[in-house]
């Protein structure tokens, strides 16, 4: 059963903007936390941005800060990524994570991994 839909991703011109999207099935229980993801090829998967509590918390990693902005709906169970200023080492495959449990809210302070659910992932290519 496919908890999390992310939508969105795709090609980009170095500067450009895309936006990426991930919402939740419909009868599953609402997340606190919610985030992105991504991983190139030949490199680990690593936190790009993760929100909690409909953003009372938030992480960025320092490569994206001022370039991305993280958003959650939670009356919609949704998370959105707005990138702007998309540089080539952006390039990735970009999977949205997710979490129910009131616990989540120290992994999303500090810039954790270990979230309860994953979608499949969207491919994000930025050409230079």
């Amino acid at each position: 059963q496919v908890r999390l839909m992310e939508s969105g991703g795709g090609s980009a011109q170095s500067g450009g903007s895309l936006t990426l999207s991930c919402v939740e099935s419909i009868g599953a229980r609402p997340s606190i936390c919610m985030g992105w993801f991504r991983q190139a090829p030949g490199q680990e998967r690593e936190p790009v941005a993760t929100i909690a509590s409909g953003g009372r918390h938030t992480y960025y990693a320092d490569s994206v800060k001022g370039r991305f902005t993280i958003s959650q709906d939670t009356t919609k169970n949704t998370v959105s990524l707005q990138m702007n200023n998309l540089r080539p080492e952006d390039t990735a495959m970009y999977t949205c994570a997710a979490d129910p449990e009131d616990s989540c809210i120290i992994v999303v302070v500090t810039g954790g991994r270990n979230y309860g659910y994953w979608g499949q992932g969207t491919q994000v290519t930025v050409s230079s």
